[in-house]
């Protein structure tokens, strides 16, 4: 796959709409062209202890971003006719559908692929999280959590691996 765009969202909570930030990486002919990350103000918006601890953002990091259908208008554009690519699709096109729903947005139904299937599949390793399988992968990925530095390293497994 040299067509694509890795993408990772981060929540609030633990309801799939609180999407409170995005990264998005687009590839073409097997080369990055194109990165995009947007913090989001979320819906519903309240952060856990849990997310927080694992992502570092606050409420007061969001409260005075853009809505989701704002950012997606930004996005939309970028990754028009690609293929996307999550590590652990189940839960960020989840994200996707029910923030979709949520605001009433017609879902244009994304083909969507699993870097963290395909890790499963192809590498022996005692785990398959992110930062393991892009290390295998020869990505030596920093700032985990960060949903744009997971995109990226999503796009690095899909290069080998997809």
């Amino acid at each position: 796959m040299n067509d694509f765009a890795a993408i990772d969202f981060e929540t609030a909570n633990g309801q799939r709409t609180s999407v409170c930030s995005v990264g998005i990486v687009v590839v073409r002919g097997g080369e990055i062209v194109d990165r995009y990350y947007s913090l989001i103000k979320p819906t519903p918006n309240y952060y856990n202890y849990w997310t927080t601890r694992i992502h570092g953002l606050t409420r007061e990091d969001t409260d005075d971003q853009p809505s989701f259908p704002e950012v997606w208008e930004q996005i939309a554009p970028r990754i028009e006719g690609l293929p996307l690519v999550a590590h652990n699709r189940p839960f960020d096109e989840s994200c996707l559908k029910a923030v979709f729903a949520k605001y009433d947005m017609e879902y244009p139904g994304y083909e969507f692929h699993c870097t963290l299937a395909a890790s499963r599949r192809c590498l022996r390793l005692p785990s398959h999280q992110l930062h393991l399988s892009a290390a295998a992968c020869g990505y030596n990925m920093e700032n985990h959590h960060n949903a744009l530095a997971d995109a990226e390293a999503c796009a690095a497994i899909a290069l080998k691996l997809l």
